[in-house]
């Protein structure tokens, strides 16, 4: 089977393989992070520094809960909430998770199911090992079929009248 590591691209792959691919080929090792206790303005800031992803909350090493953007939209600014609030207050206790075993169609039968655009991977025994997010499944996925993927028109109903340059 076919296993994208940091330094290697996804070669072709049959579909088949693809459904199978474990979370940890394609998921972000370094994930953003806050830990408990922190302030709303601290969890804003690094959001800030990680392109707006969402912050897994911990204690230690371990997954406490998660901040969204959507958080922060709807709990926070929505109510006019002081930059120095804890972020537990705001955050999703017990998220859903996955392991780094888990497959893609797993995560992403899970995000379809709850509307998450992420989900934390954690050990078995209860450590965070990165998160996987919607667009990085959706890299990984153009990565393995390249030609599928780079080729479709932009509207693919969409049929020339006439050859291009014609």
């Amino acid at each position: 089977m076919t296993t994208k590591t940091i330094d290697a691209t996804t070669e072709h792959m049959a579909r088949r393989e693809l459904r199978r691919q474990p979370l940890k080929a394609v998921a972000r090792q370094a994930p953003a992070f806050i830990q408990s206790g922190s302030s709303i303005g601290e969890a804003i800031a690094a959001m800030q520094s990680h392109a707006g992803d969402s912050l897994l909350v911990c204690v230690g090493e371990r997954l406490l809960g998660v901040l969204t953007e959507r958080d922060i939209v709807q709990r926070v600014l929505a109510r006019g909430v002081e930059p120095d609030a804890l972020v537990d207050v705001f955050m999703t206790r017990e998220p859903d998770t996955l392991t780094p075993d888990s497959t893609l169609v797993e995560a992403l039968e899970l995000m379809e199911r709850h509307g998450y655009r992420s989900v934390p991977l954690v050990s078995p025994d209860g450590r965070i090992e990165g998160v996987v997010r919607q667009t990085d499944i959706l890299a990984f996925v153009a990565e393995a079929f390249p030609q599928e993927i780079l080729n479709l028109p932009p509207r693919p109903e969409q049929v020339a009248e006439t050859a291009e340059g014609g």
